[in-house]
């Protein structure tokens, strides 16, 4: 674990980023690096598993990062959630966003975006431990 959070100190210093408190970003902000954590780990995952075509992770990732399966997820664990990570959850599901979904109902994407925005929030909060618990949790539960 301690190479992964140099990794990212290095990053952090290497770009200049800073950020504060992630109590402080939008749900959508959150959520919108919370879909993109989310993608990369599940891809790492996928590629990590075995070698194929590039079309053929994509079929299988897209499975997993869609907004139905989040909904399914973020349901299925909700309860081992701690308060602060349902707040934050509930946060991102009642946000107003101005998308909407593709081949999602209203339900599942407002849900899907809890997830995500959890997921961002986790990252933001560089707490990677609990992030991969939670994601750990969330692919069991498919």
């Amino acid at each position: 674990m301690e190479e992964s959070l140099d990794y990212f100190q290095y990053f952090k210093e290497n770009f200049r980023v800073k950020h504060g408190n992630p109590e402080t970003y939008s749900p959508l902000a959150l959520a919108y690096i919370g879909d993109s954590v989310f993608d990369i780990m599940v891809r790492t995952i996928e590629v990590s598993k075995v070698n194929k075509q590039v079309n053929k992770y994509h079929k299988d990732v897209s499975k997993i990062v869609c907004a139905t399966a989040q909904a399914k997820m973020i349901l299925a664990i909700y309860e081992e959630l701690t308060e602060e990570e349902r707040a934050v959850y509930k946060r991102g599901r009642n946000a107003n966003s101005y998308t909407k979904a593709k081949n999602a109902s209203r339900t599942d994407y407002r849900n899907a975006t809890g997830f995500e925005a959890l997921l961002g929030y986790l990252y933001m909060k560089e707490d990677f431990e609990r992030l991969t618990d939670v994601v750990k949790m969330a692919l069991e539960s498919l």
